[in-house]
């Protein structure tokens, strides 16, 4: 099995605890928390990657790091992923995860391109329109690129809307010039 596929697994069992706890955003943050860690921390990622440490020797470190801290099953969550040495899997099983909550709570992320900045009145308006446009809640992520001259240009999947004006005048070159014989 890919790792994706593994990955994508895991998550799919940590929503399933998640909604036994009724919390998926607090189980959400959990598996963040620990991924972030990993990825921040050089010595937890040698760590919990060694061959040469057992995988009882990490699941005691992980009890003690994470038994006031997290639910039980959470914890049990982290020590079988160690059990079946999956834990470096971790940080995709955060980005699964975060997909399938997305998904079970009708979200989508868009990737939104403007000219310049926009305030967050603006911000909000742009979500109110693309929600509306596409019937689900859209979460824009903006990006500035001002070499679109103006307008808006919206990424959801493999979806493109362009309404830059920079497209606008691409066209409209393209149909001066076919009318002028070119």
């Amino acid at each position: 099995m890919r790792d994706a596929t593994i990955a994508r697994n895991y998550a799919e069992a940590l929503l399933m605890l998640a909604r036994k706890a009724d919390d998926l955003p607090a189980w959400g943050r959990l598996i963040d928390d620990v991924a972030n860690a990993m990825e921040r921390d050089d010595r937890l990622r040698r760590f919990l990657e060694a061959p040469q440490v057992s995988a009882d020797e990490k699941n005691a470190v992980l009890s003690k790091a994470y038994e006031d801290r997290a639910p039980r099953l959470f914890l049990r969550f982290l020590q079988r992923l160690v059990m079946n040495r999956r834990q470096m899997l971790i940080p995709d099983i955060a980005n699964e995860y975060r997909d399938l909550v997305d998904e079970v709570e009708g979200r989508i992320h868009a990737q939104v391109t403007l000219a310049r900045d926009v305030d967050d009145e603006q911000r909000a308006e742009i979500a109110r329109q693309l929600s509306h446009t596409l019937g689900k809640t859209v979460v824009p992520q903006v990006r500035i690129n001002p070499n679109i001259l103006g307008g808006i240009i919206v990424r959801v999947g493999d979806r493109v809307m362009d309404g830059s004006v920079r497209r606008r005048l691409g066209i409209l070159r393209s149909r001066m010039l076919a009318r002028s014989g070119r």
